[in-house]
C-alpha cells in the first residue's frame, strides 16, 4: 500500500514538474498564455539585461539574488539593437491579447505598455541621435556616481562585487567608444562645448591620486560601516580598490580622453538637433515622447511665450505690493538674490545650514500634506548634497527614488557647489518640487502600489512625473502655504517662469535654430538668473532635446484636469480623492491620464 502511495506521489510530482517546465518554456521563449505573466516577462527581460538598473531598484536582493551587483550594463551597439528588437517583438505579442477579454486593470496596463513600446519601436530610426558622453548625464560621470552612491556595500561579498565592477569599466568604455565611432560615421557628434566640458571633467577625474578619487573615498567610508569586516580586511580591500582604479578605471578614461581630444577639431558650434540627419523628425519624436501629447514645436513655443507673459504679470503684482513699484522685475530678482537676508555663508557651515533648512521645509510639508492627501508614502525622504565631483555640471537639484525593498530612502540632492545662487526665498518651492508633495510623493507612491505589474511602478513618463512636481509647487500656493511669505511666493513664480522660459528656448534651439548665445540671453533677460546657472541649463537642453518641454506641459494638463473635475463635480469634488485618482495608477502618458480622470469624474457623478 505504501509503495503504491509513493508511486502515485512521484507521478503527481512528475506531472507538476512537467507542467512547471512547460509553463516556464512558454513564458520565456513564447508569448505566455497569461497576460499578467507577459507583463512580468517584459519587465524581467529588461531588468536581467540591465544590472545597473537592477542594483538601483533593490528589487531582488531580498530574495538572495545578488550576482547582478558584480556586473555593469552593456553599452554596446549590438546590445542596443537587441533591446530594440525585443521591444518590437514585445509590442507585437502584446497586441495578440484581445482587449475584450481583459479586466479593467489589465486594459489600462496594456494601454500604458503599448504606448511605451510604440515609442521605443519608433525610436529605432533615431537610436544614434544622442550623446552618450555629455556634461550632464554621460557615462563618464554617471558611472562613478552609481558606484559611489548606489552600489550596495553591506557585506564582504559586496566588496568583491565592487572590485569586479571596477575591473569591468574598460570593457564598458570600449563599448561606449564603439558607439561613439559609429555615431561619428553617421555625422552625429556633440557640439563643441560638450566635448570641451567632458574633456576637462575626465582629465580632472584621472588627475587625482587613486586614494583621493570618489571611487576610493566612498568605498572607504562605507566599508567602515560593515561590522563583520576586520580592520585588516578593510585595509586589504581598500588597497585593491585603489589598485583597480589605477589599473582599470584610469586607463579606460584615458581612452575616452584620447578619442575626444581627436574629435574636438571636428566639432561645430551648431547646437540644435536640426543639424543631425533627419533632425526635424527626430525633434518631433522627442517632443512626442517627452510631453506624451501630440503637440507641434510651434504650439509649444507659442504656449511658452504666453505663459511667460502671464507669470511676469503675477510677479509684477507681488513686487508692487511689497515696495518695488516701477522697478524692473529682472533687477529686483537680481537684487533679492544678493540680499544678505536671504543668503547662506559660502562655506561648509552655510551648506550644513541649507541642508537643515531644506529638511525643515520637507518635514513641515509632510505634516501639511495630511490635509491634502488620503494616504502618504511609507518611504522616508532625505536631503543630501550632490557629490562634489559632479557638482560643476550637475543641475541645481534632483530626486532619486527609494529602493523598492525599503533599504534606501528617497533622496533630494541639492547642488551646493556655490551658495551664492541659493536664495532662501527660492527654497520652499524647490523642496515641494523635489521632495514633498512633489517627486517623492509621486515616485514613492508608485513604487509602493500593490496588485500592479512591476513595470507600472517604474516606467518613466517625464510629462507626468515632472508635471506632478510643478503641480505640487502650485498646490502649495493653492493650499495657502505662502500666505505669510510673499517672497516665497515670488520664488514660486520665478520657478514657474523658469519652466515657461524652457518651452521657448528648447523649441528655439532645436526647431527655430537659435544659437546657444540667443537662448542664454533670453533666459537671463526673463528670469534674472545668474549667468553660469543659465549656461548650465541651456547646455542641458541641448543634450536632452524636448525634455525641458515636459514640465510645464504636464503641469498645465494636471491643472486642466483638476479644473474640469471641479467644474463637473461641484459639491461632490474632493481634492484628496482627485489626488488619489492622479497618483493611484503610477506614471501615465498624459493622454491616458486624461481618460482616467474623465472616467473618475463620470464614476463620481454616478
Amino acid at each position: 500500500m505504501f509503495k503504491r502511495l509513493l508511486k502515485w506521489l512521484f507521478a503527481i510530482i512528475a506531472v507538476l514538474l512537467l507542467a512547471a517546465a512547460v509553463f516556464a518554456v512558454n513564458a520565456i521563449w513564447f508569448r505566455p498564455w497569461s497576460l499578467n505573466v507577459f507583463y512580468e516577462k517584459v519587465f524581467i527581460e529588461f531588468m536581467l539585461d540591465e544590472p545597473e538598473v537592477l542594483s538601483s531598484l533593490g528589487l531582488v536582493e531580498q530574495f538572495g539574488i545578488t550576482g547582478h551587483n558584480a556586473k555593469l550594463s552593456d553599452a554596446s551597439p549590438a546590445h542596443q539593437q537587441l533591446q530594440i528588437e525585443r521591444t518590437k517583438k514585445s509590442l507585437a505579442q502584446l497586441r495578440q491579447y484581445p482587449l475584450e477579454r481583459q479586466s479593467e486593470s489589465q486594459r489600462l496596463s496594456t494601454r500604458v505598455l503599448e504606448w511605451f513600446l510604440e515609442r521605443g519601436a519608433e525610436a529605432e530610426q533615431f537610436q544614434w541621435h544622442n550623446y552618450p558622453v555629455n556634461q550632464l548625464f554621460g557615462v563618464q560621470n554617471q558611472l562613478p556616481s552609481f558606484l559611489a552612491n548606489t552600489h550596495r556595500l553591506r557585506a564582504e561579498r559586496d566588496c568583491e562585487y565592487y572590485l569586479q565592477r571596477l575591473e569591468a569599466v574598460p570593457a564598458k568604455f570600449d563599448q561606449v567608444l564603439e558607439g561613439l565611432v559609429l555615431r561619428e560615421q553617421k555625422q552625429i557628434t556633440p557640439p563643441r562645448f560638450v566635448v570641451e566640458k567632458v574633456l576637462k571633467e575626465m582629465t580632472d577625474f584621472v588627475a587625482q591620486p587613486a586614494a583621493e578619487n570618489i571611487l576610493a573615498t566612498s568605498f572607504k567610508g562605507r566599508a567602515e560601516k560593515i561590522e563583520k569586516l576586520t580592520d585588516q580586511q578593510r585595509a586589504e580591500f581598500q588597497a585593491r580598490v585603489e589598485a583597480a582604479i589605477n589599473a582599470h578605471v584610469y586607463p579606460a578614461y584615458q581612452k575616452l580622453i584620447n578619442y575626444f581630444t581627436g574629435l574636438l577639431p571636428k566639432t561645430t558650434t551648431d547646437d540644435g538637433v536640426w543639424k543631425l540627419p533627419n533632425g526635424e523628425a527626430f525633434y518631433a519624436h522627442m517632443l512626442r515622447q517627452n510631453t506624451t501629447l501630440p503637440l507641434q514645436s510651434g504650439e509649444i513655443h507659442a504656449l511658452g511665450v504666453s505663459e511667460v507673459e502671464r507669470i511676469e504679470a503675477e510677479m509684477r503684482t507681488i513686487l508692487d505690493a511689497n515696495g518695488y513699484t516701477g522697478q524692473p522685475t529682472r533687477e529686483v530678482i537680481a537684487a533679492l538674490r544678493d540680499d544678505p537676508r536671504f543668503l547662506f555663508a559660502n562655506d561648509d557651515t552655510g551648506r550644513a545650514a541649507a541642508i537643515a533648512e531644506y529638511t525643515r521645509l520637507i518635514d513641515d510639508a509632510m505634516e501639511r500634506s495630511k490635509q491634502l492627501f488620503a494616504t502618504l508614502p511609507r518611504a522616508a525622504v532625505e536631503v543630501r548634497r550632490v557629490p562634489e565631483f559632479k557638482e560643476a555640471t550637475a543641475p541645481g537639484a534632483y530626486y532619486e527614488g527609494p529602493a523598492m525593498d525599503g533599504t534606501r530612502p528617497g533622496v533630494f540632492y541639492a547642488n551646493l557647489r556655490d551658495m551664492a545662487p541659493i536664495a532662501k526665498w527660492g527654497m520652499p518651492t524647490l523642496s515641494y518640487h523635489e521632495g514633498v508633495p512633489g517627486h517623492h510623493f509621486q515616485i514613492a507612491t508608485a513604487r509602493e502600489l500593490k496588485g500592479l505589474p512591476q513595470f507600472r511602478k517604474l516606467i518613466p513618463f517625464t510629462a507626468y512625473s515632472e508635471g506632478w512636481a510643478l503641480y505640487a509647487e502650485w498646490l502649495a500656493k493653492d493650499a495657502g502655504w505662502y500666505e505669510a511669505d510673499p517672497f516665497g511666493d515670488l520664488g514660486r513664480l520665478q520657478a514657474e517662469l523658469f519652466r515657461a522660459v524652457r518651452l521657448v528656448v528648447d523649441t528655439g534651439i532645436h526647431a527655430q535654430r537659435w544659437p546657444r548665445e540667443q537662448a542664454i540671453a533670453y533666459m537671463r533677460e526673463k528670469t534674472g538668473m545668474d549667468e553660469k546657472d543659465v549656461i548650465s541649463e541651456i547646455e542641458r537642453y541641448i543634450v536632452s532635446p524636448g525634455q525641458a518641454c515636459a514640465y510645464k506641459v504636464g503641469m498645465l494638463k494636471i491643472r486642466e484636469l483638476r479644473a474640469c473635475a471641479e467644474q463637473q463635480l461641484g459639491a461632490k469634488f474632493d481634492l484628496r480623492e482627485f489626488h488619489t485618482a492622479v497618483l493611484k495608477n503610477g506614471a501615465l502618458p498624459l493622454e491616458i491620464l486624461e481618460q482616467q480622470i474623465n472616467d473618475y469624474i463620470e464614476e463620481k457623478k454616478g
